[in-house]
């Protein structure tokens, strides 16, 4: 490549990212000539020390020198710097810790970004890549130790932010102050996946790149309505981010570096529920689509038999489904409140009986097989509670998909209703909400205090009959405060707590059911009684809540609130003083309890 001497038609590097895990270092530039950075790369060795360096001609270093001595990995030191102006030339300077760990070294250039793999062929993969989890944040995520020296030595306050503009895309000021020597600190890092490229498609999004691309539970917002998938252990370049891409007439899309290693898309769209995921075999790239308008034809070119179907326990509390096939398949992972539906698009010989036999007994005895008519593509659709958390896997060939399933804090037969013998008694807590003096809610001559009284002593009753001891908070229309009602618990050493109440908004629209915890270990009480609200009842399910109220904060053992209507709602409210409602409501509560205690 001929020197430039002009500055304006120089490259300009911008930012220069490393990730210890892959062993990856990412240059990149801005304003480019015509033609690419680094057309050729000639690698040089030099001795005492051992060293090896590039340059790269007709280039700027707009960020402060980086010189980064390391205390772990292949290598002790990574030094760039701006070796020569006019010409200009940038240098990149490796120290190994072993002469033989740089005799493959590879290079890569996508658009203006040069790419440095430091171990070659050398870097193990386990066969399946983690795919989809439900954390936001994992103990997984990677953590590296790295000391950074300057050949301007930087004060406390400084060096944090040094460090930072390594991650930034703007040109960094040159530190101010001073210190004899910089300290160790630990940082949290882009690893794993490099998104290089966003494509828009009709009806449709291609976000691609190279690593290991993983994503997350997503998220759904309001004002405007959108859907947020982050992609942990993620960069982004800089030419991708914060652009919209639009994907019809009304939806579109935007990528961002939501944190240092954490990619966020965010689609805008009045339609959250028909968009999807769908991954490619290879794991380097995910298409969004929106399920009602796009072609699914076009994801078919091959087709993939199904040859194995495989449930494991890990655990008491976590089993696996895997899925094992004859070709590389392409899927969707669609991640609902209840539920994972699992599609795969170009799976063909599916059998239902099979695949039933091989999980019954196991976490996924209610998965359901829903095939495609037209004989191509199977959706796997499994049931989900609360507190369930989900992680995919795919198989390295992309052969294979695993499903792991972790429940917490309660039995198989608890979790999935499998009949059991009767068991023993239980001492249950029913609270009666508000009492006395105190009305709760109130429309006209209708309170809240005589509605959850009546309904708690249909509980009561139902319950005494089935053989349980059932411990009243208040059974007459009493003032009673939050810490007795605490207390009582305690004194009679309840095994759950179930409260009842009913709700009241400013807004009279709004109706339906709500079920609130706290503590971990209620959501699995939570969940129960909430779906068997929901299934009898017929409300509008409002959700399951993490709230503080003091009675299920402070009770010690499996404590819920109920609120079993709106008050504030016309319609709801008739409904609710009715002996058919309440009723109604009392035997749905005690359902749920049975359930719980893995009583049919």
């Amino acid at each position: 490549m001929v020197a430039q001497t002009a500055f304006g038609a120089d490259f300009r590097v911008v930012s220069a990212n490393y990730d210890l895990s892959n062993a990856i270092v990412v240059l990149s530039a801005k304003d480019s000539i015509e033609g690419n950075i680094a057309e050729n790369i000639n690698l040089k060795k030099l001795e005492n020390p051992t060293r090896y360096y590039f340059d790269l001609d007709s280039t700027v270093l707009t960020i402060p020198k980086q010189d980064w001595v390391f205390r772990n990995g292949n290598f002790d030191r990574i030094l760039i710097s701006q070796f020569q102006n006019n010409p200009n030339i940038v240098r990149v300077v490796f120290y190994p810790k072993e002469d033989k760990i740089f005799k493959d070294i590879k290079f890569y250039r996508i658009k203006n970004n040069i790419i440095m793999r430091l171990n070659g062929n050398d870097i193990q993969n386990d066969y399946y890549q983690h795919i989809y989890r439900d954390e936001h944040a994992s103990s997984s995520d990677f953590y590296e130790n790295l000391k950074v020296v300057y050949s301007e030595p930087l004060s406390p306050v400084n060096m944090a932010d040094e460090i930072q503009n390594a991650f930034n895309v703007t040109p960094a000021q040159p530190p101010a102050q001073q210190k004899d020597e910089p300290d160790f600190k630990r940082f949290k890092l882009n690893t794993k996946y490099y998104m290089n490229n966003v494509t828009a498609r009709p009806n449709s999004i291609l976000l691609s790149g190279f690593g290991e691309m993983t994503f997350e539970k997503p998220t759904v917002l309001t004002n405007p309505t959108r859907l947020i998938y982050d992609f942990p252990n993620s960069l982004s370049a800089p030419e991708v981010r914060n652009r919209e891409y639009q994907i019809n007439e009304t939806d579109k899309i935007v990528i961002g570096q939501f944190s240092i290693n954490k990619v966020r898309a965010v689609i805008y769209t009045e339609n959250v529920e028909n968009y999807v995921p769908v991954l490619a075999a290879d794991n380097q790239s995910v298409l969004f689509i929106n399920q009602k308008t796009y072609d699914m034809a076009q994801l078919v070119q091959s087709f993939a038999k199904t040859i194995q179907y495989q449930a494991q326990e890990i655990n008491d509390l976590t089993q696996s489904m895997t899925l094992n096939f004859d070709a590389p398949i392409v899927h969707s992972i669609d991640r609902k409140n209840n539920a994972l539906v699992v599609t795969i698009f170009n799976a063909i010989n599916f059998n239902e009986e099979e695949f039933k036999s091989n999980f019954a007994g196991s976490f996924f005895w209610n998965a359901k097989l829903i095939c495609n008519e037209k004989g191509a593509g199977v959706r796997i659709y499994i049931p989900l509670r609360q507190d369930s958390q989900v992680n995919t896997y795919l198989g390295a060939d992309g052969k294979s998909i695993k499903v792991v399933l972790k429940e917490t804090n309660r039995s198989k037969k608890q979790l999935f209703n499998i009949p059991t013998s009767k068991i023993p008694s239980k001492t249950i807590i029913i609270d009666a909400g508000h009492g006395g003096t105190d009305y709760g809610a109130i429309r006209g001559d209708v309170n809240e205090k005589t509605i959850t009284l009546d309904v708690a002593k249909k509980v009561q009753k139902e319950l005494t009959k089935l053989g349980h001891k059932v411990i009243m908070t208040r059974s007459t229309d009493d003032y009673i405060s939050l810490q007795d009602r605490v207390d009582i618990s305690a004194q009679n050493k309840g095994e759950i707590f179930v409260s009842i109440h009913v709700n009241s908004s400013v807004k009279p629209e709004i109706e339906g059911i709500e079920t609130h915890y706290y503590h971990q270990e209620s959501m699995g009480l939570a969940q129960v009684v909430h779906e068997s609200l929901i299934s009898n009842l017929k409300p509008f399910d409002r959700g399951l809540f993490k709230s503080k109220f003091y009675v299920i904060n402070h009770t010690e053992i499996p404590a819920i609130l109920c609120e079993i209507g709106f008050i504030s709602n016309d319609e709801e409210r008739k409904l609710l003083i009715t002996e058919k409602r309440k009723q109604e409501t009392a035997k749905a509560i005690v359902e749920g309890v049975l359930k719980y205690f893995g009583q049919e």
